[in-house]
């Protein structure tokens, strides 16, 4: 039957790309480790210390979903050439539709786990903790804010993560200032931290009077929550922390109480907020957690050796800075500026259909990877 052949002709394409996969994912060292944990937990201190208890249970359950996943897309491929070996050989047409079916399903599921595997850096399986930021425009640009924050917040919810905000600020007239966020969910930093720089609107302004076509941009920074102990040195005096009255959504203590914290790092001019916990105390233990994990980010990105060496790097909110441009009018379109991946479909990706973008950018990421090391 033609319709078998077509599918078996393309079936076999994935034959190299699955033993790549396979490859990749190291399944022999990740059934080592299962081993391991697994006798972890029969230990009799295993509970003694929940929190480590709790990171070891997590990651024997991630090792077990891939090893499973992949053996099953094994065994899947299999079946899919026995289902049409006996398709054609009983010629029924019942048979066409399941298998199909089957093979859609073998498809969507091996694309799920090859994507997987390009998120291979070591805080990739991390939640991820957000920063949006108004820039060049007022209130045009704390309108964008909000509107890219609630695309954010749908992406997350598509996926079933779950968000904690932890420091926001109203704009002076409508929109968001600037909010931190924190997406909660397997490799949500894997995933999201191909969005950080800067995010550039073009539209009819909402805000003008005379109708004008208006360019807004707002900057986004993304880092992993770890919260391991990290090895990084923080001296008392080159901190500078304020408390302020907590702002936007919350309950009468969240709004009435200065327990909101900010702490900053003189020495490289970075900032870290939150307010989202119920007491001072608890908002600068957070705080100062995000501080360690910023600057060990930067000394990683910098490639340097001793902490008095960061430099962050400060790029104005403004023209040549953006990494993707979102176009509502004259016509619809969302162009990433560093993949060339686009979608004209603009509501829908604002409505938090980001997915082709962030995949654009793992495989660019991952290519550039290799260049570089060849």
């Amino acid at each position: 039957m033609v319709e078998l052949d077509n599918i078996k002709y393309e079936l076999t394409t994935y034959e190299t790309p699955l033993k790549e996969v396979r490859e990749s994912l190291d399944l022999e060292n990740k059934e080592r480790r299962i081993e391991e944990l697994s006798m972890d937990m029969e230990s009799p201190g295993f509970w003694d210390d929940a929190d480590k208890a709790n990171l070891k249970m997590k990651e024997l359950k991630n090792l077990k979903d891939t090893v499973d996943e992949m053996n099953k897309l094994s065994a899947q491929y299999e079946d899919l050439f026995t289902l049409i070996e006996m398709g054609n050989e009983e010629n029924d047409e019942a048979m066409v539709n399941e298998i199909k079916e089957e093979y859609e399903s073998f498809k969507e599921e091996f694309d799920a786990l090859r994507i997987g595997t390009l998120l291979s850096d070591e805080y990739d399986g991390k939640n991820a903790i957000l920063t949006l930021n108004a820039g060049a425009g007022g209130t045009e640009s704390c309108d964008w804010c909000q509107m890219l924050y609630r695309m954010y917040t749908r992406w997350a919810e598509r996926k079933g993560f779950s968000i904690d905000v932890l420091d926001f600020h109203d704009g002076d007239e409508a929109g968001i200032k600037s909010v931190e966020f924190q997406i909660n969910g397997t490799n949500a930093y894997g995933f999201l931290k191909s969005e950080k720089g800067v995010h550039r609107l073009v539209r009819i302004s909402p805000f003008n009077a005379q109708g004008k076509r208006q360019t807004s941009f707002v900057s986004l920074d993304v880092m992993p929550d770890i919260e391991d102990d990290l090895d990084v040195e923080i001296d008392d005096k080159d901190l500078r922390i304020d408390t302020y009255r907590s702002s936007g959504a919350g309950g009468q203590h969240i709004n009435k109480t200065s327990s909101a914290v900010r702490i900053t790092h003189i020495p490289t001019g970075v900032v870290v907020q939150c307010q989202n916990e119920r007491s001072q105390f608890q908002n600068k233990d957070k705080a100062m957690q995000m501080l360690k994990t910023k600057l060990y980010m930067l000394k990683k990105e910098a490639n340097v050796e001793k902490l008095s060496d960061i430099r962050g790097e400060i790029k104005d909110i403004a023209w040549g800075n953006q990494i993707r441009s979102y176009f509502l009018q004259p016509y619809k379109l969302v162009k990433d500026l560093r993949t060339d991946v686009e979608n004209a479909n603009a509501d829908a990706v604002l409505d938090g259909a980001i997915d082709p973008f962030i995949i654009g950018y793992l495989k660019w990421s991952a290519s550039n990877k290799v260049k570089s090391e060849n």
